[in-house]
């Protein structure tokens, strides 16, 4: 008599989806990331867009923004991060840094352009001075007031904090006092202290992540984008632990605007490259196009009643690839960038800028019932139908109008070295900005 082999697997895949999100476990989320029949991953995806059309409707939103990455100076040598520079090392000489003049003229001009939004995130240069970070919001705050200052991740508010000798409790206060307005979900990679040992030693770890997280929120009044870099050398098990913990913090806290998902981008990152120190023979070459679609898929059935806006991240994605994260579970295009120094340091190619024409082409090309709105960074809705000075200002030619990552490492301006002997010699007290936010919430708003 044959023998028969007693199944005890996982609910199937309909069952999971059905009972998505909140009786879900790690082991749940995991078989969602983890399917690869193809009636299966057709089912998740289509489940995530039908949840995407009843809890945002058919708008695909997008911000004018522009990034300001300030400095790509920094102590740490992560794995992953083709940006960076030690301003001793082999590379010093491409190690640059913005003066506050320089910052607040990309600033000016973004404005001018219509934005609403300034993104500023860096390296974490080495002899900062321990007012460096509320010195750039002040800068930024004076040169355009009204913009949205969204700025500062939490490895950047854990080194300011050190910088300056104080708990990230009272420094998340002093940012918001100097002008930041909310804070970018970055430095989050996987949220399993394991991945991050391996990946990036010596960075912010994953408790302190969480409290700042809980802190900007509760303290502060700041809220602040999430994030999660797949493709390397985490398995589905670690971003199903990810998503569950990001799911966790938003309903204590209700700090998260929205879910970035963001495909790791392989070509010139160390952890790649079989020559640098930092190599990991297991490290994989991104994200399969699968995964791509399923991991921003099951980022919005477990997410999607909590934090409502799931973003697909257009540097890191080609731009039909861009059209079907929108069919999957994507409900926002992120910002117009103007400047995209990360994705672009790692050898990504989809460009460092895009306009409002070509988002709305991507947007209506995601199906005929989707349309374009612009919003602020807080997801409130300023246009139906928006257009802007960017449109014509840009172009074709958005890295030869904005500069870009490689024209800064290959130029004599703005070198690291003279920016630090500049600031010696002049004393930090005569840059120091005196713009202050004239009220600053003391409770969360």
């Amino acid at each position: 008599m044959p023998c028969r082999v007693l199944r005890t697997s996982l609910p199937s895949v309909r069952e999971l989806l059905r009972r998505a999100p909140k009786r879900l476990e790690v082991e749940h989320v995991t078989t969602l990331l983890s399917v690869e029949d193809p009636n299966d991953v057709a089912e998740v995806i289509q489940r995530a867009d039908a949840l995407r059309r009843e809890q945002t409707g058919d708008a695909v939103s997008f911000v004018i923004n522009r990034n300001i990455n300030f400095t790509n100076a920094c102590i740490k040598r992560c794995g992953f991060c083709a940006f960076s520079r030690t301003p001793r090392g082999m590379h010093k000489s491409e190690t640059y840094y913005l003066p506050l003049e320089e910052i607040a003229r990309r600033a000016r001009e973004a404005r001018d352009l219509g934005a609403t939004e300034v993104c500023v995130q860096a390296g974490l240069p080495p002899g900062a001075s321990a007012d460096l970070y509320t010195r750039v919001a002040s800068c930024i705050k004076e040169a355009v007031p009204n913009i949205h200052l969204h700025a500062f991740s939490p490895e950047e508010v854990l080194y300011g904090a050190q910088l300056r000798g104080v708990t990230t409790n009272e420094y998340l206060k002093l940012l918001r006092d100097a002008g930041v307005d909310s804070l970018p979900g970055t430095a989050a990679e996987i949220l399993v202290q394991e991945i991050r040992d391996k990946i990036s030693p010596g960075r912010i770890t994953v408790s302190q992540w969480i409290r700042i997280a809980k802190e900007a929120r509760l303290s502060a009044g700041l809220r602040m984008t999430a994030t999660v870099m797949f493709g390397h050398v985490e398995t589905p098990a670690h971003i199903a632990r990810h998503l569950l913990t990001i799911r966790a913090l938003q309903h204590e806290v209700g700090v998260f605007t929205e879910f970035v998902p963001l495909g790791f981008v392989h070509w010139e990152a160390p952890m790649c490259r079989e020559h640098d120190p930092r190599y990991l023979a297991e490290c994989r070459d991104g994200p399969s196009p699968a995964q791509r679609l399923l991991v921003h898929a099951v980022s919005r059935i477990v997410l999607g009643d909590c934090i409502r806006n799931i973003q697909c991240s257009w540097p890191k994605e080609s731009p039909e690839g861009t059209i079907r994260l929108l069919q999957a579970g994507c409900n926002d295009l992120g910002g117009t960038l103007m400047n995209e120094s990360i994705s672009s340091a790692a050898g990504a190619k989809h460009g460092q800028v895009m306009t409002p024409r070509e988002m709305r082409r991507i947007a209506t090309a995601a199906g005929p019932e989707r349309y374009l709105i612009q919003r602020d960074t807080l997801y409130n809705i300023l246009h139906r139908e928006p257009s802007c000075a960017l449109d014509e200002y840009a172009g074709t030619k958005g890295n030869l109008r904005f500069g870009s990552f490689h024209e800064l490492l290959k130029s004599n301006r703005f070198r690291f070295h003279d920016a630090l002997r500049s600031e010696t010699a002049n004393g930090t007290s005569r840059n120091r900005s005196t713009w202050v936010r004239s009220r600053a919430p003391d409770a969360v708003q």
